[in-house]
């Protein structure tokens, strides 16, 4: 194996190892990592939905985002380039959210979740390769967004960045604009949203993996995808060490528990575990990444991956508002949080939905 293979096995260890501690520190168990819920909690906490329990300024995103920049302006990579089926990309945003809290997690997380020792997670995944298959399939007959243009101005790719700036600010000075609704921000006093790691871990660990994933290129979608295209193993090595990481530190700590049930923030109904990330594989490999690789991409001056990250922050608030989201149904009946209850009859359809229009998508947008 060369260099460049170790030193994505050796970001991945890292990152797992990371990932585990977040969740030693506060985060929700198996959720060291979770672009699509963190995303969902920063929905919630800037009053996109009312869920009351998954609202959180997650510090993790940020950093990822501004780590990417930093990494990406030190090596001279930071370049401003859009306007290749923004809209469109929005939309697949969109339903890649809707397939991620069908299943309840990205695919970061869903690696996290096999090393927690959850076997619903195993099931997702089998779905997620399909997804990235399918996707494949379409790359293959000529699928292509456009291309992106370069600007002669970097404004433009500094937008996502800034934004997380003052996200960051707001979380520091937990102001209340609105005190008869008590937010924005804000923050659950149960649930996933009111579990954390504390502020300074939580920004520096997104900052670091920010960093590392920018320079190896992270992308569990583009893995696969180069994988089944051209049999190169490179970025999939990032996530077996990822794998690999936090299994042993779970095992370490204790936090090893294999099975179906019970397992945190997961359900078992299997068909739409394995739909859910379906959905997800597709969109990504549509895309060009996976949600991680959209934050990364959005902090080196890629508009085009920020309008995903933009669309996926509104499909949260989607998912919870509508009741798509797996478990919202139960938690709305209950009064509490989101649950091991799989997703209800919107969810399910919404799902199939965003299948046909992701698919739809694909077909449409061959080149002849």
């Amino acid at each position: 194996m060369d260099r460049t293979k170790w030193y994505v096995l050796t970001v991945g260890l890292l990152i797992g190892a990371i990932a585990v501690t977040l969740v030693k520190l506060g985060n929700p168990p198996n959720m060291g990592f979770c672009i699509a819920c963190f995303e969902r909690d920063i929905a919630g906490a800037i009053g996109l939905h009312r869920a009351g329990v998954v609202q959180y300024m997650r510090p993790e995103i940020i950093g990822l985002v501004l780590g990417a920049l930093l990494a990406s302006l030190f090596a001279g990579e930071f370049k401003s380039r859009g306007g290749s089926a923004t809209f469109v990309r929005f939309i697949l945003g969109v339903f890649m959210m809707i397939g991620a809290l069908v299943f309840l997690g990205c695919p970061l997380r869903d690696v996290l979740r096999m090393a927690g020792g959850d076997y619903n997670a195993v099931v997702g995944f089998i779905g997620f390769i399909f997804g990235v298959g399918t996707g494949v399939f379409f790359l293959k007959r000529g699928f292509n967004l456009g291309r992106a243009e370069y600007s002669h101005s970097q404004a433009g790719g500094l937008a996502l960045p800034l934004i997380m700036v003052f996200f960051l600010f707001l979380l520091l000075k937990a102001t209340v604009f609105n005190p008869d609704a008590g937010g924005p921000l804000f923050f659950s006093a149960e649930g996933p949203g009111s579990m954390y790691a504390p502020l300074a871990f939580s920004l520096g660990a997104g900052l670091l993996v920010g960093i590392l994933a920018q320079r190896v290129r992270l992308c569990l979608s583009g893995g696969i995808r180069d994988f089944m295209l051209i049999r190169d193993n490179t970025l999939l090595l990032g996530f077996i060490g990822i794998f690999a990481g936090a299994l042993l530190l779970n095992i370490a700590l204790g936090f090893f528990q294999a099975g179906f049930a019970p397992q945190p923030v997961a359900h078992t109904m299997h068909l739409w575990n394995f739909l859910g990330l379906y959905l997800v594989g597709l969109a990504a490999t549509l895309l060009g990444g996976c949600p991680l690789r959209q934050l990364i991409l959005s902090g080196e001056g890629d508009t085009d991956a920020a309008a995903v990250v933009v669309g996926m922050i509104v499909g949260a608030a989607f998912c919870h508002n509508f009741m798509l989201a797996s478990g919202a149904m139960k938690a709305a009946a209950a009064g509490a949080a989101a649950s091991p209850g799989g997703p209800g009859i919107y969810g399910q359809i919404a799902c199939i939905v965003g299948i046909i229009v992701v698919a739809a998508i694909g077909f449409a947008f061959r080149e002849d």
